[in-house]
This record gives structure tokens, sequence and C-alpha cells, in this order.
């Protein structure tokens, strides 16, 4: 069990975003041990992530340190996003965080959970899903490992525009939002003992109830007004942060 009351969140693209968007993210994780009593990190935490085994991105450093401090008081859970998932061991041995590349499942009181980000799965641009799949190979990996973090900086941030859904118009996000939900009720139904599956990546805030005892959750993103939700073993409820 992650825990009874788990703090969810989502899409901040951190280093990328304004600095007031940093600044009230840390905000928020002081205040996460009063709002539940776990933390989930569903994707795209940082809008680049990159650990080598002896360097780690310099934007991402305070935020770390806070959840490392955070995972002293709450269990904390990270799911990778398309941006950022390669996180190599970092989460899991420095800051002692349940860490999966991909998907975690685990249980939210006794309500059996999947987190997942979502790329991959409903992306309506045929470059975005193309990348990501090549992204995701060992092979390219181990090349990109093999850059100076400056020059594989660079290269990312050429690349970005290209994996995502977000500089897109909105029928094609709102298309995309409506593939996720679809999705998430197609893998509820073939889970019947799933009680909750909460995604993010699109953007969108949603709950839903998909059917009787089964959610879906996707709690926005953070850098669109400081969204995040919290989920309870008997539902879940759309959040703001206004500290």
């Amino acid at each position: 069990m992650l825990g009874t009351t788990v703090v969810t969140v989502a899409d901040a693209h951190l280093g990328a975003t304004p600095p007031g968007v940093s600044d009230a993210f840390l905000r928020f994780l002081a205040e996460v041990p009063s709002l539940g009593d776990a933390l989930l990190i569903n994707g795209d935490l940082f809008d680049f992530w990159f650990c080598y085994r002896h360097v780690m991105p310099r934007h991402g450093f305070r935020v770390a340190a806070a959840l490392a401090e955070l995972r002293k008081r709450v269990p904390i859970a990270i799911v990778g996003g398309n941006h950022d998932r390669w996180g190599d061991d970092f989460w899991e041995h420095d800051l002692g965080a349940i860490y999966h590349p991909r998907e975690l499942r685990f249980d939210i009181g006794s309500r059996p959970t999947l987190a997942i980000h979502g790329d991959g799965l409903t992306d309506t641009r045929p470059s975005a899903r193309v990348l990501n799949t090549i992204l995701g190979s060992d092979t390219a990996l181990a090349l990109f490992r093999m850059l100076h973090p400056d020059a594989a900086h660079r290269l990312v941030l050429r690349m970005q525009p290209m994996i995502g859904e977000n500089d897109r118009g909105s029928s094609a996000r709102a298309r995309a939002f409506a593939q996720q939900e679809a999705w998430a009720r197609s893998r509820l139904g073939r889970d019947p003992e799933l009680g909750l599956v909460i995604m993010a990546h699109t953007h969108h805030a949603a709950v839903a109830q998909l059917a009787p005892g089964q959610q879906y959750l996707n709690p926005g993103a953070w850098f669109d007004g400081f969204r995040y939700a919290v989920a309870t073993e008997s539902g879940a409820e759309l959040r703001t942060f206004t500290g």
C-alpha cells in the first residue's frame, strides 16, 4: 500500500516554465504531508531529465533536494513521462522513492490503482509516437549517454516540440484527451480488479466514474494553474494549490 490519501501531481515541466512555477512547486511539496500521506508524481515533473552516472541536470537540484527531504516524512512514487523517464536508478537509490519509467501498480488503502503517464498510448501525432518509441530504446539511451550533457540538453530542446501534444490546436488536444479516457475505460474493463487508473500527458484535468467502483483520474498540468489531485480508496478530487 502506498498510502490511504495519495496526493497526485503531473506535468510540471520544470526547467521550461517561469521560475514562479518551480517556487510554487517547492511550497506545494512542503505542504504535501498536510494534504495526504503519500505523493505520486505521474510523469513530466521536468521538461528534461536525464541522469548520467555522475551528473544530474542543474535545473532539477532544488526540487530533487526538496523531494529527498519530503521522502523522510511520506512515501513517494514516481512514474516517468516522455520528457523525464531517463532517471536510471537515481530516484530509487538516492531518493528512496518507488520508481518506474513507464507505469506503477499499487494500492491506495484497499483500492488497486494503476498510474501511467500516457504517452505512446493515445498520441494523435505520428511523429510523437515514432519518436517516443525510439527514445525509449536501449540503443538510443546508450548513444545519448555518450553525449556531453550540455550538447544533450541542446539536442533535447530541438526535439521537444515533436514529442508532445500541448502545442497543437484545441481540437487535437480534445481528441487526445477523449482517446485517453477511452483507453482508461478499456483497461479497467480488461482488469476488473482495478479501482483507479491515473494518467497525465494530455494536460487535461478530469475525474470520471467509468464503471461501478472504477474511476479515471488526470490531475491536469501543474504548470497550468498549479493543479493537482487527491485520491483515496473511495474517490478522487481535483484541486488547485493556492499556498
